[in-house]
């Protein structure tokens, strides 16, 4: 399994997954829904308690994908295949993205 926490102006918001089903995750932590000031990344995203699930990488993370020679030289400088969204998206929007939302990679260890 990959997973990302995701932040919002530097506060965690939540945890976005992709499971070894290639299944994609999307869920706010409790904490944030909790704080009366929370509001939605998106409104394909409204605030629950529930996980969202889709087949595809969600169209709101996707966007935060570079694109054209940006995305070129991502893939060719952390060597990660060019299909390969989710991993490109968690390697590569923890500094610098467009908007409030960065997402920094949580590392298993491999045993």
């Amino acid at each position: 399994m990959q997973e990302a926490r995701v932040y919002r102006n530097g506060e965690e918001i939540g945890l976005l997954q992709k499971d070894d089903a290639g299944i994609y995750l999307f869920q706010y932590m409790l904490h944030y829904l909790e704080n009366e000031d929370a509001v939605s990344i998106s409104v394909h995203f409204p605030l629950q308690e529930e996980v969202f699930r889709s087949k595809t990488l969600f169209s709101f993370f996707f966007n935060l994908l570079a694109e054209g020679a940006v995305k070129e030289m991502q893939c060719r400088e952390l060597k990660i295949d060019p299909e390969d969204h989710f991993t490109r998206l968690i390697k590569t929007t923890e500094f610098n993205t467009i908007g409030s939302i960065t997402l920094k990679e949580i590392l298993h260890e491999v045993s």
